[in-house]
């Protein structure tokens, strides 16, 4: 029995990054010499086992072969004459396929130590387009290592394009599909992950409503960048690049879907877009089965954020009937992230990343005003139910006029 650590690990020691999770793999053993040792089994298609003090993941090498469609359509064989190449064999890219014993020596068969210092994506084996999960998992890579240099190989982009092309994709589960594309966007650079996939044709496949908006003009004097799909992505770096949380991140790749739908004869000017693109951020949405607050928040900041840019402006009317919009009495921190989006998609513009955004600090000043009305004098008064809630709503808005008059 030998025991190696493979994979990210391996991969990350070398770059110099720090070291979080680590892959075990165990070259000729059976499973019942693991059991016999103590460790837990986990794996429900292929052996996977817990050791018994440290709980980390040891797999016996393994052979797989494609029986099907989609992420999950391959046969696994483990066996102790199951060699370690032949385990590494098996793995999407080149920097993913090495091993390390005990001592740190190194087993790279496939050069990934020089794909490493060259800073290539590129792939182990043909056998890298029977597993279409792969198209996202190396646009992640290519986000999470953007900063330092890496680029995908031109011929694993054909790979991938080709698994793009061969309606492969369509049979990823939203699960999965989600895991990789949640992680991807919190990455540091998470436009790099949505231009691979176009790069590749996935996008056109996964998120055509995103892929749509490439091409698509917008007027000149508010978008120099003029291209609604470049603003995109440049939202989404700067999202990146003030460490929003994943909702945020999520609304601003979604947040201009519906420019994508303007007729042609109407460009660069989009008028209503903010409710046209509501069905195509709720398709996506579901498509991905996005967690509840992702998915809320998305369609708010769609729907909202042309108000967002105008806060200054609204009438004390409208200002309250957003704020209605968000509940921001029972759940400020949704509009804290709506405004946070907001300023994105204004800092995402060719030469305005700098811009400075009152809007922000204006939206926050009004939410306090609303907020801070008292509900104890109307109970007093003995209003209650519908009445009660016109109360309030009437009092509110008394604060945000003078609100508006002092700001």
């Amino acid at each position: 029995m030998q025991i190696y650590k493979v994979g990210g690990a391996v991969r990350d020691r070398l770059l110099g990054k720090p070291v979080t999770d680590i892959d075990w793999v165990v070259v000729g053993a059976t499973t019942e010499e693991m059991l016999a040792l103590g460790y837990r089994p986990v794996g429900a298609d292929f052996p996977v086992f817990l050791h018994p003090k440290s709980g980390e993941e040891y797999a016996l090498a393994r052979t797989e072969r494609k029986s099907g469609r989609g992420y999950g359509g391959f046969t696994f064989h483990a066996s102790p004459e199951v060699t370690l190449e032949e385990d590494l064999i098996r793995r999407d890219l080149t920097i993913n396929a090495m091993a390390e014993d005990n001592q740190q020596n190194l087993t790279d068969p496939y050069h990934g130590q020089r794909d490493l210092e060259d800073r290539i994506l590129r792939h182990v084996s043909p056998a890298f387009a029977e597993d279409p999960l792969r198209v996202l998992r190396v646009a992640r890579f290519a986000a999470r290592y953007a900063d330092l240099g890496f680029t995908v190989a031109p011929q694993t982009l054909e790979l991938m394009r080709q698994l793009s092309e061969s309606g492969e994709l369509q049979a990823l589960t939203a699960e999965r599909s989600w895991k990789e594309i949640s992680r991807a966007l919190m990455e540091d650079q998470p436009q790099v992950f949505i231009q691979v996939l176009r790069d590749c044709d996935a996008l056109r496949v996964l998120m055509p409503e995103v892929d749509a908006l490439f091409g698509v003009p917008q007027p000149e004097v508010h978008h120099p960048e003029i291209d609604t799909g470049i603003h995109t992505l440049s939202v989404l770096e700067q999202s990146a690049l003030h460490k929003q949380p994943l909702t945020v991140r999520w609304a601003c790749l979604l947040h201009d879907l519906g420019k994508g739908l303007t007729p042609t004869e109407e460009w660069p000017r989009h008028i209503a877009h903010e409710h046209t693109g509501l069905k195509l951020i709720k398709a996506v949405n579901e498509r991905f089965k996005a967690p509840k607050d992702c998915q809320e928040l998305a369609l708010l900041v769609g729907k909202y954020h042309t108000h967002g840019h105008r806060a200054l402006e609204l009438k004390a009317s409208t200002l309250l009937e957003l704020l209605q919009s968000f509940d921001v009495y029972r759940r400020p921190q949704r509009f804290e992230e709506f405004i946070v989006a907001c300023e994105m998609d204004a800092r995402g513009r060719k030469g305005l990343e700098q811009r400075s955004y009152p809007q922000a600090d204006y939206l926050r000043g009004a939410a306090k005003a609303a907020r801070e009305v008292a509900v104890q004098p109307l109970l007093e008064k003995g209003l209650k139910g519908p009445e009660l809630g016109e109360a309030l709503k009437r009092e509110r808005l008394k604060a945000l006029k003078v609100y508006k008059e002092n700001a």
